[in-house]
Protein backbone atom coordinates (compact mmCIF):
# COMPACT_ATOMS: atom_id res chain seq x y z
CA UNK A 1 0.00 0.00 0.00
CA UNK A 2 1.15 3.10 -1.14
CA UNK A 3 1.52 5.69 1.73
CA UNK A 4 -0.35 9.19 1.32
CA UNK A 5 1.95 12.35 1.65
CA UNK A 6 0.68 15.04 3.44
CA UNK A 7 0.53 18.31 2.09
CA UNK A 8 3.15 20.80 3.35
CA UNK A 9 1.72 24.10 4.85
CA UNK A 10 2.07 27.06 2.64
CA UNK A 11 5.08 29.33 3.49
CA UNK A 12 2.81 32.39 2.55
CA UNK A 13 0.05 31.99 4.87
CA UNK A 14 -1.69 34.67 6.16
CA UNK A 15 -0.46 35.67 10.12
CA UNK A 16 -3.42 36.09 12.60
CA UNK A 17 -4.24 39.89 13.47
CA UNK A 18 -2.75 39.26 16.62
CA UNK A 19 0.56 38.67 15.68
CA UNK A 20 2.32 42.24 15.02
CA UNK A 21 4.32 43.61 12.35
CA UNK A 22 8.36 42.63 12.33
CA UNK A 23 7.54 39.43 14.88
CA UNK A 24 8.96 36.41 13.81
CA UNK A 25 6.45 33.82 12.72
CA UNK A 26 9.29 31.18 13.18
CA UNK A 27 9.60 32.00 17.00
CA UNK A 28 6.10 31.90 17.55
CA UNK A 29 5.46 28.09 15.78
CA UNK A 30 8.56 26.95 18.11
CA UNK A 31 7.03 28.23 20.90
CA UNK A 32 4.00 26.50 19.91
CA UNK A 33 1.82 29.98 20.03
CA UNK A 34 1.29 29.46 16.32
CA UNK A 35 0.22 26.15 14.71
CA UNK A 36 2.47 24.95 11.61
CA UNK A 37 0.23 26.20 9.00
CA UNK A 38 0.08 29.95 10.65
CA UNK A 39 -3.14 29.59 13.10
CA UNK A 40 -3.64 30.39 17.00
CA UNK A 41 -5.96 28.32 19.25
CA UNK A 42 -7.79 29.33 22.14
CA UNK A 43 -5.24 27.99 24.20
CA UNK A 44 -2.79 30.20 22.74
CA UNK A 45 -4.22 32.90 22.09
CA UNK A 46 -4.88 33.21 25.93
CA UNK A 47 -1.13 32.64 26.34
CA UNK A 48 -0.14 35.07 23.61
CA UNK A 49 -2.75 37.81 24.84
CA UNK A 50 -1.05 37.59 28.72
CA UNK A 51 2.23 37.88 27.06
CA UNK A 52 0.94 41.06 25.16
CA UNK A 53 -0.32 42.37 28.40
CA UNK A 54 2.51 42.03 30.56
CA UNK A 55 4.67 43.34 27.34
CA UNK A 56 2.63 47.07 27.88
CA UNK A 57 4.22 47.18 31.09
CA UNK A 58 7.38 46.72 30.29
CA UNK A 59 7.62 48.26 26.95
CA UNK A 60 7.48 51.56 28.94
CA UNK A 61 9.99 50.80 31.29
CA UNK A 62 12.60 50.33 27.68
CA UNK A 63 11.72 54.06 26.44
CA UNK A 64 12.59 54.90 29.41
CA UNK A 65 16.02 54.62 28.59
CA UNK A 66 18.05 56.53 25.76
CA UNK A 67 17.57 55.10 22.63
CA UNK A 68 21.50 54.94 21.75
CA UNK A 69 21.89 52.28 25.18
CA UNK A 70 21.88 49.31 25.27
CA UNK A 71 19.35 47.35 27.33
CA UNK A 72 20.42 44.30 30.11
CA UNK A 73 17.64 42.04 30.91
CA UNK A 74 17.97 38.75 33.16
CA UNK A 75 14.85 37.05 33.38
CA UNK A 76 15.09 34.78 36.35
CA UNK A 77 12.63 31.28 36.69
CA UNK A 78 12.80 31.60 32.85
CA UNK A 79 10.75 28.24 32.27
CA UNK A 80 11.15 27.82 28.78
CA UNK A 81 11.74 31.54 28.21
CA UNK A 82 8.64 32.41 26.72
CA UNK A 83 8.89 35.79 28.06
CA UNK A 84 12.85 36.55 27.05
CA UNK A 85 11.93 35.08 23.95
CA UNK A 86 9.30 37.71 22.75
CA UNK A 87 11.47 40.95 24.66
CA UNK A 88 13.76 40.17 22.65
CA UNK A 89 12.15 39.61 19.24
CA UNK A 90 9.57 42.33 19.88
CA UNK A 91 11.95 45.08 21.22
CA UNK A 92 15.75 44.22 21.39
CA UNK A 93 16.70 42.30 18.60
CA UNK A 94 17.12 45.36 16.27
CA UNK A 95 18.44 47.73 19.71
CA UNK A 96 22.35 47.12 19.30
CA UNK A 97 24.42 45.42 22.09
CA UNK A 98 21.24 44.52 23.93
CA UNK A 99 21.04 41.62 25.69
CA UNK A 100 18.76 38.65 27.19
CA UNK A 101 20.41 36.14 30.05
CA UNK A 102 17.65 33.37 31.14
CA UNK A 103 17.84 32.11 34.40
CA UNK A 104 16.63 28.38 35.11
CA UNK A 105 17.58 24.90 37.00
CA UNK A 106 16.19 22.67 34.44
CA UNK A 107 19.10 22.06 32.69
CA UNK A 108 17.25 20.38 29.66
CA UNK A 109 14.92 23.62 29.35
CA UNK A 110 18.29 25.62 29.51
CA UNK A 111 19.58 23.40 26.26
CA UNK A 112 16.29 23.57 24.76
CA UNK A 113 16.39 27.58 24.68
CA UNK A 114 20.07 27.98 23.67
CA UNK A 115 19.41 25.49 20.86
CA UNK A 116 16.37 27.97 20.07
CA UNK A 117 18.18 30.98 19.74
CA UNK A 118 20.97 29.39 17.77
CA UNK A 119 18.06 28.11 15.32
CA UNK A 120 16.51 31.46 15.25
CA UNK A 121 19.95 33.52 15.05
CA UNK A 122 19.06 35.34 18.36
CA UNK A 123 23.03 35.75 19.07
CA UNK A 124 22.31 38.23 21.94
CA UNK A 125 20.73 35.90 24.07
CA UNK A 126 22.30 33.61 27.11
CA UNK A 127 20.56 30.67 29.19
CA UNK A 128 22.49 29.02 32.51
CA UNK A 129 21.62 26.33 34.40
CA UNK A 130 21.37 28.54 37.83
CA UNK A 131 19.29 28.77 40.59
CA UNK A 132 18.12 32.44 41.51
CA UNK A 133 20.04 31.90 44.88
CA UNK A 134 23.27 30.98 42.87
CA UNK A 135 22.44 34.03 40.72
CA UNK A 136 23.21 36.57 43.16
CA UNK A 137 26.53 35.55 42.93
CA UNK A 138 27.28 33.84 39.67
CA UNK A 139 30.43 35.65 37.90
CA UNK A 140 28.23 34.74 34.34
CA UNK A 141 26.14 37.55 34.82
CA UNK A 142 26.55 40.67 34.09
CA UNK A 143 27.50 42.87 37.46
CA UNK A 144 25.11 45.81 36.39
CA UNK A 145 21.71 45.34 34.49
CA UNK A 146 19.08 47.01 33.30
CA UNK A 147 15.55 44.68 34.15
CA UNK A 148 15.35 41.73 36.15
CA UNK A 149 12.24 39.92 35.86
CA UNK A 150 11.24 36.81 37.65
CA UNK A 151 7.47 35.44 36.99
CA UNK A 152 5.82 32.64 39.07
CA UNK A 153 9.17 32.59 41.25
CA UNK A 154 7.90 30.27 43.67
CA UNK A 155 8.26 31.25 47.58
CA UNK A 156 11.11 32.69 48.66
CA UNK A 157 12.86 32.68 44.94
CA UNK A 158 11.44 36.09 44.24
CA UNK A 159 13.14 36.98 47.11
CA UNK A 160 16.77 35.93 46.05
CA UNK A 161 15.66 37.50 42.50
CA UNK A 162 15.15 40.90 44.63
CA UNK A 163 18.66 40.45 46.33
CA UNK A 164 19.52 39.40 42.74
CA UNK A 165 18.28 43.03 41.22
CA UNK A 166 19.63 44.82 44.14
CA UNK A 167 23.45 43.37 44.22
CA UNK A 168 23.48 43.96 40.39
CA UNK A 169 22.23 47.88 40.33
CA UNK A 170 18.93 47.06 38.42
CA UNK A 171 17.11 50.15 37.27
CA UNK A 172 13.81 47.89 36.95
CA UNK A 173 12.25 44.70 38.13
CA UNK A 174 9.21 43.57 37.75
CA UNK A 175 7.76 40.65 39.53
CA UNK A 176 5.06 38.25 39.49
CA UNK A 177 5.31 36.11 43.53
CA UNK A 178 3.76 33.25 43.35
CA UNK A 179 3.07 30.68 46.53
CA UNK A 180 4.83 32.19 49.41
CA UNK A 181 5.20 29.53 52.14
CA UNK A 182 7.58 30.74 54.47
CA UNK A 183 5.66 33.65 56.20
CA UNK A 184 2.19 31.10 56.18
CA UNK A 185 4.64 28.29 57.78
CA UNK A 186 5.56 31.19 60.57
CA UNK A 187 1.98 32.41 60.85
CA UNK A 188 0.75 28.90 61.52
CA UNK A 189 3.67 27.75 64.11
CA UNK A 190 2.51 30.81 66.36
CA UNK A 191 -1.15 30.39 65.85
CA UNK A 192 -2.26 28.81 69.53
CA UNK A 193 -0.35 31.69 70.96
CA UNK A 194 -1.44 34.81 68.95
CA UNK A 195 -5.32 33.38 68.95
CA UNK A 196 -4.87 33.26 72.92
CA UNK A 197 -3.42 36.83 73.43
CA UNK A 198 -5.87 38.29 70.50
CA UNK A 199 -8.63 38.39 67.89
CA UNK A 200 -6.43 39.51 65.35
CA UNK A 201 -5.01 35.84 64.62
CA UNK A 202 -8.32 35.18 63.52
CA UNK A 203 -7.00 36.84 60.01
CA UNK A 204 -4.81 33.77 59.81
CA UNK A 205 -6.74 31.15 61.97
CA UNK A 206 -7.94 28.57 59.09
CA UNK A 207 -5.59 27.76 56.73
CA UNK A 208 -6.56 29.22 53.28
CA UNK A 209 -6.16 32.57 55.23
CA UNK A 210 -2.64 31.13 56.43
CA UNK A 211 -2.08 31.13 53.00
CA UNK A 212 -3.37 34.18 51.60
CA UNK A 213 -2.20 36.48 54.64
CA UNK A 214 0.91 34.96 54.59
CA UNK A 215 1.46 36.30 50.93
CA UNK A 216 -0.72 39.36 51.48
CA UNK A 217 2.36 40.32 54.14
CA UNK A 218 5.24 38.95 52.26
CA UNK A 219 4.79 41.23 49.16
CA UNK A 220 3.62 43.84 51.35
CA UNK A 221 7.29 43.58 52.98
CA UNK A 222 9.13 43.14 49.71
CA UNK A 223 7.02 46.29 48.30
CA UNK A 224 8.96 48.24 52.17
CA UNK A 225 12.37 46.68 51.02
CA UNK A 226 12.39 47.87 47.87
CA UNK A 227 11.07 51.27 48.68
CA UNK A 228 14.12 51.46 51.30
CA UNK A 229 16.57 50.84 48.74
CA UNK A 230 15.71 53.87 46.65
CA UNK A 231 13.21 52.23 44.37
CA UNK A 232 9.67 53.72 43.37
CA UNK A 233 7.16 50.49 43.33
CA UNK A 234 3.93 50.21 41.88
CA UNK A 235 1.43 47.21 42.78
CA UNK A 236 -1.13 45.80 40.53
CA UNK A 237 -2.82 43.27 38.62
CA UNK A 238 -1.51 42.01 35.95
CA UNK A 239 -4.54 40.66 33.95
CA UNK A 240 -7.96 38.80 34.90
CA UNK A 241 -8.14 36.48 37.82
CA UNK A 242 -10.36 34.01 35.30
CA UNK A 243 -6.54 33.37 34.20
CA UNK A 244 -4.56 33.24 37.25
CA UNK A 245 -4.67 33.28 40.71
CA UNK A 246 -1.22 34.64 41.12
CA UNK A 247 -2.10 37.71 39.82
CA UNK A 248 -0.50 40.37 41.75
CA UNK A 249 2.73 42.70 39.76
CA UNK A 250 5.27 44.69 41.26
CA UNK A 251 7.28 46.96 39.34
CA UNK A 252 9.74 48.83 40.61
CA UNK A 253 12.23 51.57 39.19
CA UNK A 254 15.17 52.72 40.65
CA UNK A 255 14.71 56.68 41.59
CA UNK A 256 18.25 57.05 44.05
CA UNK A 257 15.55 58.37 46.75
CA UNK A 258 14.67 56.03 49.56
CA UNK A 259 11.53 56.49 50.76
CA UNK A 260 12.60 57.30 54.69
CA UNK A 261 10.32 55.22 56.28
CA UNK A 262 9.94 52.21 54.61
CA UNK A 263 13.04 50.22 56.72
CA UNK A 264 11.23 50.73 60.11
CA UNK A 265 7.95 50.09 59.04
CA UNK A 266 9.28 46.79 57.83
CA UNK A 267 10.67 46.16 60.77
CA UNK A 268 7.42 46.90 62.58
CA UNK A 269 5.72 44.10 60.66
Amino acid sequence: MKSVKKPQPSAAFILPPEIRPGQSPELLRELHILTRDGRLNQDSRRKLKQVYHLCQFIAPLFSELPQSDPIILVDHGAGKSYLGFILYDLFLKTREASFVYGVETCAELVTQSRNLAAKLGFTRMAFHALSIAEAVTSPLLPQSVDLVTALHACDTATDDAIRFALARNARFIVLIPCCQAEVAAALRAQKAKALAEGAVAELWRHPIHSREFGAHLTNVLRVLLLQAHGYQVTVTELIGWEHSLKNELIIARYTGNPRGDAQKRAENL
